[in-house]
């Protein structure tokens, strides 16, 4: 079924002196999305989650949250909460009154506000919690207080800014996983800010990737990576060889190119969409790429190299191939689906094949 839209960002710029950090940008965030905002620092997204909290306005251009325009409206009066970073949770308090700070002019006798903190407490798996002091509580925990001190007065958005950063690796992947569970036990919509790909594709129904203030494209995590529009999303998402080319023309339902570094190119991945003649940047993913030590007896998207480097990393291994027309070696990646007792050595600098199927090029306008 498909979802209504919630927030609507109209034309929306915000600039600091001469600094456009938001420049008019146009899209909707559905009611129920896991919608996050992804980008280097400095892009835009942090302010434009500000914007949609209140703490900044529009340079021009308006926000909607559920219909009704946000100009001029204070913090506190919209439907919406926020969550930091830094978590900001009150030391000298212990865990039900960290909880509890958002009700106290709510009008809730004390037991209805007991109840909301227990109810709070088992949503975030940490049933019985509440006496604990702040001092106690693992940087998992402090993130999960903070959430549910948003989420008890039941706002309509939860904001996030960067919550999981000061976390370490494991944990960090443990409450990207939780917060996904979370959101969608709750039911409202999330806007996620964060400059980490991994952590914007495991847990976002779309993603808005962000660049000098403007927004490059909106996808799901699934489009973003195999289907980029531009190049520097296929570049920020993920890793990615590109090869300078000029379109030959067409050859059934496949694009032919000629590149320096592959040779002639057969590409199906954009379809009619695919431009008839001139330059084109042709693009393919490390794991497209299928690497063996001897000659394939294939004709077309096939290229022959020599092994600079190689990297055994448990599940998979990294392969650095020296190809003809190309000075950066192409990055190939391979799942080690058997298991491998003995190492690839790239000292020797063995010839090597590579080939890769039409659908996995990737043509994109430079």
């Amino acid at each position: 079924m498909a979802r209504e839209d919630y927030i609507s960002i109209r034309n929306t710029s915000k600039h600091f002196g001469s600094v456009k950090a938001v420049d008019d940008i146009s899209f909707n965030i559905q009611q129920g999305e896991f919608f996050s905002l992804l980008g280097a620092s400095g892009c835009g997204k942090t302010t434009l989650l500000r914007m949609l909290a209140g703490f900044e306005q529009p340079t021009k251009g308006n926000i909607y949250i559920d219909g009704q325009p946000q100009a001029g409206v204070p913090p506190h009066l919209r439907p919406v909460n926020m969550v930091f970073q830094s978590y900001a949770i009150f030391p000298h308090l212990n865990v039900h009154k960290n909880i509890a700070y958002g009700m106290r002019k709510s009008g809730l006798s004390k037991a209805e506000v007991d109840k909301k903190v227990d109810e709070m407490l088992e949503l975030i798996k940490l049933p019985g919690y509440g006496k604990r002091g702040a001092h106690q509580l693992s940087g998992g925990q402090r993130q999960r207080i903070a959430l549910a001190r948003a989420l008890i007065k039941q706002p309509k958005v939860l904001l996030l800014d960067e919550p999981l950063g000061a976390l370490d690796k494991k944990l960090r992947e443990q409450m990207q996983l939780e917060l996904r569970a979370l959101q969608r036990d709750v039911g409202i919509t999330f806007v996620f800010v964060t400059h980490d790909q991994e952590e914007a594709m495991t847990m976002s129904d779309r993603i808005a990737v962000m660049s000098m203030g403007k927004v490059l494209q909106i996808d799901s995590p699934t489009r973003l990576y195999e289907i980029p529009r531009v190049k520097e999303v296929a570049d920020f998402i993920g890793t990615i060889n590109f090869f300078e080319g000029d379109i030959k023309g067409k050859e059934g339902k496949a694009t032919v190119v000629e590149t320096a570094g592959l040779g002639k190119v057969m590409s199906t991945a954009s379809g009619d969409d695919a431009p008839a003649s001139g330059a084109i940047t042709v693009a393919v993913r490390p794991e497209k790429f299928n690497i063996t030590f001897q000659q394939p007896n294939v004709e077309n998207n096939v290229v022959e190299g020599v092994l600079q480097a190689a990297a055994y990393l448990g599940d998979r291994s990294h392969y650095y191939v020296k190809v003809a027309g190309r000075e950066e070696p192409i990055a190939v990646a391979s799942q080690n689906a058997q298991r491998q007792m003995q190492a690839v050595e790239a000292d020797n600098k063995e010839k090597v094949w590579l080939t890769w199927d039409e659908d996995s090029v990737l043509l994109l306008k430079s």
